[in-house]
């Protein structure tokens, strides 16, 4: 069965760091593209970031590019999304996504955790 499971989801403050991680077990390919996406209360869910099977590659929405950082230690499993300098605008559920190449679509992921909150404060 696939799973993938966000995790280090919290409050923090605007300005502050978070580190969220998502291990993935049972995906039907070897060699799997991550991304995260987020999903802010009315809104649709969007593309934050993606990485390639390898690492080699990675992608970011204009929105966080420079404040966010994609990796992946393949030996565990897990995919990680280090934030820094939050904004209230990063408010979001957020989710971990599979798929066969480093794509910004929803479309182009198979498999999705369930995810986790980040919750600004000021």
């Amino acid at each position: 069965q696939v799973q993938l499971v966000e995790s280090g989801g919290g409050l923090v403050q605007a300005g502050g760091s978070l580190r969220l991680s998502c291990a993935h077990s049972g995906l039907p390919f070897s060699r799997s593209a991550m991304g995260w996406f987020r999903q802010a209360s009315g809104k649709e869910r969007e593309f934050v970031a993606a990485i390639g099977w390898n690492g080699a590659s990675t992608y970011y929405a204009d929105t966080v590019k420079g404040r966010f950082t994609i990796s992946r230690d393949n030996a565990k499993n897990t995919v990680y999304l280090q934030m820094s300098s939050l904004k209230p605008e990063d408010a979001a559920v957020y989710y971990c996504a599979a798929g066969r190449f480093a794509a910004t679509l929803r479309a182009d992921y198979d498999y999705w955790g369930q995810g986790t909150q980040v919750t600004i404060s000021s």
